[in-house]
């Protein structure tokens, strides 16, 4: 219930100009706020509200509400590349994952787009699972603001009462799910590992708990949607079928520039940023087993070799010799490359979080009962500035011979 403090209510009206749904309006008698009956409860009000005039009261909802609530939705999060939006690599593993809950539940499986301009990108979107894509384009929405696209999302889920919302756990997902949860009063699990459908139609959430030491396993049964956030590479992409289409539902967005409370100036893309371990195909990942910042040079002659890419435990970000953004693990990035070669890496639970999903990991280090020989293909047990350079001269001689040939 949306309830009105009618001594603190100014009737400024911005309430009833920031309403999606013209669902409040300022009475010109009393110059108070009224609450009509099509408000869905989405607190873009609440939200604007400086005088905090608006509230809302919620409740644990009951079996029979909980049943009004169908379907598994996907938000949309696009990026600029290359001067062109493109669909975040981390939306088509969630439909992926999506597509397989759906189906447990013998329901549809939804995106919702928010953006400007966008609208081509939704037969990649319907290719990789979606069954409706819900297209939300306003000029506000051209690039990502926190109050403009929370409030977007949340009118469309108040209004189409999904039972399950994913988010990637990307920069702007960690910024966006949270906010959005607290607006409609949801809970919210962070950095799941693991979702699938319990014997009651309830959404299993699995993350790392306690410092990734033990994973549990969630469940939100009193509220609706259940909502989750998922970092990139955590799921696999699914085949694409470039024979799948689906259903087009346009909404129309009423966004006010008076609910978006920050306004981009510049984007500055700094030099760490633009190395993307997320995507690459081969990591060298380097622990402090490698014992001097001099020998990164040893990794970084290796990763040139093998055309790849350099990354590195949370021990040698702690120590200032790798940039945040090249660290894998729990508190890094999830990563799963075709070949990921750990040097002198121990292997605690907080990093094998990040790298157990790649496809072929090698790793050396000198003592054999060393955590991260468990998940590893390969195991070379000894000193890896005997073992690397042997390595580097292997491939040089390779390559060489690849040449005369």
């Amino acid at each position: 219930m949306l309830k009105v403090d009618y001594e603190a209510c100014t009737g400024c009206k911005v309430c009833e100009k920031v309403c999606p749904f013209a669902a409040i309006v300022v009475v010109p008698e009393t110059k108070k706020a009224k609450v009509l009956d099509t408000c869905t409860l989405c607190g873009t009000c609440v939200n604007a509200c400086k005088f905090e005039a608006l509230s809302i009261e919620r409740r644990a909802i009951s079996e029979e509400e909980l049943a009004k609530f169908s379907g598994v939705f996907v938000w949309g999060e696009w990026e600029k590349k290359e001067d062109d939006n493109k669909i975040k690599k981390v939306v088509l593993e969630l439909l992926g994952k999506g597509r397989e809950l759906a189906e447990k539940l013998g329901e549809t499986l939804s995106v919702i787009l928010p953006g400007y301009n966008v609208e081509h990108l939704i037969p990649e979107l319907f290719h990789h699972g979606a069954d409706k894509v819900y297209l939300c384009e306003h000029e506000l929405l051209e690039q990502y603001t926190t109050d403009g696209y929370a409030t977007t999302i949340s009118s469309v889920i108040a209004t189409e009462k999904p039972s399950i919302v994913l988010y990637g756990a990307t920069p702007n997902g960690r910024d966006l799910a949270p906010r959005i949860a607290a607006r409609l009063a949801l809970g919210l699990t962070a950095d799941c590992t693991g979702l699938d459908i319990n014997e009651s139609r309830q959404l299993l959430q699995t993350r790392p708990a306690f410092g990734g030491n033990i994973m549990a396993s969630i469940l939100s049964p009193y509220t609706r949607p259940q909502m989750s956030s998922v970092r990139p590479n955590v799921f696999s992409k699914p085949n694409p079928d470039s024979s799948r289409t689906g259903d087009i539902v346009r909404v129309k967005v009423n966004l006010s520039r008076i609910v978006i409370r920050t306004k981009i100036i510049e984007e500055i893309v700094s030099k760490d940023d633009s190395i993307n371990i997320e995507e690459a195909k081969i990591l060298v990942s380097a622990g402090k087993g490698i014992g001097d910042k001099e020998n990164l040079k040893l990794i970084e002659e290796l990763a040139q070799e093998l055309s790849g890419t350099v990354s590195g435990s949370r021990a040698l970000v702690d120590l200032g010799w790798i940039p945040h953004p090249q660290q894998v693990g729990q508190s890094g990035k999830t990563v799963a490359p075709t070949l990921y070669l750990a040097l002198g890496i121990s292997g605690a639970i907080q990093h094998l979080v990040g790298m157990s999903g790649s496809d072929t990991i090698i790793s050396i280090n000198n003592d054999p009962e060393a955590a991260i020989f468990k998940v590893s293909d390969f195991g070379i047990v000894g000193n890896m500035f005997d073992i690397v350079p042997e390595f580097i001269k292997q491939l040089k001689e390779y390559k060489l011979k690849k040449q005369d040939k």
